[in-house]
């Protein structure tokens, strides 16, 4: 896969059947970063011995340092499917076998969980990671909430499992029960979500929209995979052997038969098919039986190049594995199959982005997803430029197109239509795409894709909506599910800092959808957050960026209402 250059993502740009938005989302510390890792290196972007421990999408120093995604970041990614068979499966018809995925890997964090909301606004589908020992935690539950009353479409993938084969050493019967228990309790949440316009959206890996593997290892699998292989060798219907290979179906070599209920010397398909393979792998490599490691390739049909033929143990089994089940096929197979285009989703999500009737030339311009339409862009959050004191909007363009020097209304999100109050009217300097930690120019930008905007940040408070159509109502505000309760007093040491201080605090809160700046009673700077953690980050930007002064900071303090008294 070779890099990619703008011109060739901007030809994609313009079919958006075959365009995917996405997010990552998961509990704190379940490997998100670390799978969107196996994705960006596909795309060529980073060296593959580096994916897994590089964390391409972890831009800021301290979430390097401290481990922990803090800023959702997005990337454009060309993605492809393996075989041009696999067109046919997908629900709308497409003959094109290129695709662009936009990808944005959001923090897992419940204090950056206002990062979350303003990522999955731009996207309309999700990839769900869950952690195999631990299984489905309170902010998978969360996110997963945020994501379906988004109407937002899940996929999962059940990640670390080669924890479980080499810390835990499960039988393979255990690994399978195990899956089961992970995938009924995300069922429970998405089944509590029913949505009629959505439709059923519970995953199965029957269905094709659970993948299993290893962002560390950078291997994953669906069982749509092992079905191929299977098919080819076997002469069977793909499909077929896709709904065999789980649940309780148990193939009895001896007649030859599938059945239901296992007897003696039969075992479970999934366990036979699938896992058997892979603990083999793990049994060989790990337990240094040399002898046995060639014909193993051999029948897996996975090459070694020369230096590889000297690696031992994790380091060999981290090659092996990536040969044999890479992640970046399992995942962009699940994602382009399963997740659906923006020409698809906004049919349905219309009525949950758009304020006004459903029937005005904007709502009719979202619903089609019309590049010809009036531009209806929704700006979700702000990035801090590495220029002091400037931000790209990031957005999407729900329709219409975004061109640099167009002059649109920038409505903020206490516009009233007919009214002025929280309304600009001024030209978009630039259009640029957001590729992690880099930008590029791009110079328009069709409907159904994300971007960043330059020369808007002046007239726009946190998010808000970019038109050029004079009766457009409002994109509906996004509801955060953390509320900004942790205070803390902020003064400057020196008095002479303070209008540094003041103009450091209006950027602060541009640059941060949840954080709370405002001057107290007592007359003192106040900075309300999420959580420690999260204030603690928002000053520590504070004072060494916005405001760029040395600080005095106080404790934090939590305000207390209605408490009971004895």
């Amino acid at each position: 896969m070779v890099n990619f250059t703008v011109e060739e993502i901007r030809g994609l740009m313009d079919n958006p059947i075959n365009i995917r938005n996405m997010s990552v989302i998961a509990h704190v510390d379940h490997g998100k970063s670390t799978l969107t890792d196996s994705l960006v290196q596909r795309a060529g972007i980073i060296s593959a011995k580096n994916a897994g421990s590089a964390r391409f999408t972890d831009t800021r120093p301290d979430e390097q340092e401290r481990g922990v995604t803090i800023k959702s970041t997005a990337i454009s990614l060309y993605g492809r499917l393996v075989d041009d068979e696999d067109l046919k499966d997908i629900p709308v018809k497409t003959t094109k076998n290129d695709f662009l995925v936009n990808l944005i890997d959001s923090p897992g964090h419940v204090d950056f969980s206002s990062e979350v909301t303003a990522a999955l606004r731009v996207t309309d589908g999700a990839l769900v990671v869950v952690d195999t020992v631990e299984g489905v935690c309170v902010q998978t539950e969360t996110v997963l909430r945020q994501a379906l009353s988004e109407r937002i479409k899940p996929v999962v993938i059940i990640n670390k499992v080669d924890r479980a084969l080499l810390e835990l050493q499960v039988s393979q019967e255990d690994l399978y029960q195990n899956f089961s228990r992970v995938i009924e309790s995300v069922n429970v949440v998405i089944a509590t979500y029913f949505d009629k316009v959505l439709g059923d959206v519970q995953v199965g890996p029957e269905k094709g929209t659970i993948a299993f593997g290893s962002g560390l290892h950078g291997w994953a699998f669906t069982l749509r995979q092992f079905a191929t292989k299977y098919a080819k060798k076997f002469g069977v219907d793909k499909n077929k052997m896709m709904d065999r290979l789980w649940g309780d179906n148990f193939f009895n070599p001896k007649t030859k038969k599938w059945v239901k209920v296992g007897g003696d010397g039969m075992e479970r398909a999934f366990n036979q098919f699938c896992l058997d393979p892979i603990f083999r792998i793990f049994d060989c490599v790990m337990n240094f039986k040399k002898d046995q490691i060639p014909t193993l390739l051999e029948k897996l049909d996975i090459k070694l190049v020369a230096e590889e033929k000297d690696l031992e143990g994790k380091a060999l089994l981290k090659v092996v594995m990536r040969k044999f089940l890479p992640a970046a096929d399992a995942l962009m197979e699940m994602m382009i199959l399963h997740l659906p285009s923006p020409a698809t989703a906004q049919k349905y999500r219309m009525e949950t982005l758009y304020e006004g009737p459903p029937d005005d030339e904007s709502a009719i311009g979202i619903r089609d997803c019309d590049p010809k339409g009036p531009l209806m862009l929704y700006v979700s959050k702000m990035v801090p430029t590495s220029d002091k004191g400037r931000f790209y909007a990031f957005g999407r363009v729900f329709s219409g197109t975004a061109k640099s020097g167009l002059k649109v209304r920038i409505q903020g999100p206490n516009y009233i239509p007919g009214q002025k109050t929280d309304l600009f009217v001024k030209s978009i300097q630039r259009t640029i795409l957001m590729m992690g930690k880099y930008t590029e120019p791009i110079e328009d930008v069709p409907a159904g894709n994300i971007l960043g905007l330059v020369g808007v940040d002046q007239f726009l408070l946190k998010s808000g909506t970019l038109t050029t159509s004079e009766t457009a109502h409002n994109m509906k505000v996004m509801k955060f599910s953390v509320s900004p309760v942790v205070r803390r007093s902020v003064e400057v040491k020196n008095a002479s800092d303070l209008p540094k201080l003041v103009e450091g605090l209006k950027r602060l809160s541009k640059s941060d959808p949840c954080v709370l700046t405002y001057i107290s009673e007592s007359g003192e700077h106040v900075v309300a957050g999420a959580g420690e953690l999260h204030l603690e980050i928002c000053l520590k930007d504070l004072e060494e960026d916005h405001a760029g002064v040395p600080l005095r900071i106080s404790d934090p303090v939590v305000q207390y209402r209605e408490s009971v008294g004895a």
